[in-house]
């Protein structure tokens, strides 16, 4: 799907994150050791993901105040304004604690 929006996502939008189900689920199975993922667990990695980049909208701080500058920072040509968001360490919540 990422690829046949491509051309309406670079028309469209200012910023883009695009995110890969497939991804999502091997974290899912490799990292926090969910034998079958489900669109629930799915959607609250993806949403901790996104709050992660985002946290400097919501909270006080000299960077990324507003969307603008946000948009300033992430894109730095018109053209290329589809954003890679990388996170880590994803572990499980039993590895965290063990550890």
């Amino acid at each position: 799907n990422c690829v046949l929006s491509t051309h309406t996502l670079l028309e469209h939008t200012d910023v883009t994150f695009m995110v890969d189900n497939e991804a999502l689920y091997d974290i899912c199975r490799r990292n926090l050791d969910i034998e079958r993922p489900t669109y629930t667990n799915l959607n609250r990695l993806t949403a901790q993901i996104i709050s992660s980049m985002t946290a400097s909208l919501r909270f006080d701080g000299a960077l990324n105040v507003d969307l603008t500058e946000f948009q300033t920072n992430l894109v730095p040509y018109p053209r290329i304004h589809l954003a890679v968001a990388s996170f880590a360490p994803i572990i499980s919540a039993e590895k965290a604690y063990h550890e």
